[in-house]
């Protein structure tokens, strides 16, 4: 993995969160959350003008990273890149979506819960693998996980919160996915990041 999709990893990595936009006004939620310091964003495409959201948030923060989140066909992949996403999230792997992702050297996130699937993800090339919903799971599930699997780069999302966000990252996260515990406060974005500092 090189280029464009592999710096897009490198910095989820590093900013250690991915802010997921599910609510009605993703694009003013959403820069609330980056000028709180959450760089890293998800709009769900199941949101009210979610591709419009990616391109105002793309455009006015340029910096920051904006992905596209329940991408379940090439189309809507399509469609998301266009607006400006960088990276592409499924709550499944489909893999048209990682194809498509590919092709612009965007990268692909698709869902996973069991450890057959998220072999699945990888053998299929997949840049990371969410865990979801990791709601279902303590973060000692996912050691347990990675036990098995090593090398999967298991980003758990569902149910994150600034009181849990460590605790999944300390288990071998390599990033968390961190939904309503932002966009209901995104002023508190601040909050979590100190909580993930430790």
């Amino acid at each position: 993995m090189t280029g464009a999709r592999a710096d897009v990893v490198a910095r989820i990595v590093e900013r250690r969160v991915v802010a997921i936009l599910r609510c009605a006004e993703p694009a003013r939620v959403g820069a609330e959350v980056i000028e709180g310091g959450v760089d890293v964003v998800e709009v769900p495409l199941n949101v009210p003008g979610s591709l419009a959201a990616i391109s105002s948030l793309a455009a006015r923060f340029p910096d920051a990273l904006v992905g596209a989140g329940t991408v379940m066909c090439a189309a809507d992949a399509v469609a998301a890149l266009d607006s400006g996403a960088r990276f592409l999230l499924s709550p499944v792997l489909r893999p048209e979506v990682v194809e498509a992702a590919h092709e612009r050297d965007a990268a692909a996130v698709p869902g996973a819960f069991t450890p057959t699937e998220i072999d699945a993800c990888m053998r299929a090339g997949t840049d990371l693998v969410k865990l979801f919903p990791a709601d279902r799971l303590v973060p000692a599930d996912l050691r347990v996980l990675l036990a098995a699997l090593p090398d999967a780069p298991l980003l758990p999302t569902g149910g994150i919160t600034a009181a849990n966000a460590a605790d999944w990252l300390a288990a071998g996260a390599v990033a968390v996915g961190v939904g309503g515990a932002l966009t209901r406060e995104p002023a508190r974005a601040g909050e979590l990041l100190a909580a993930l500092a430790g």
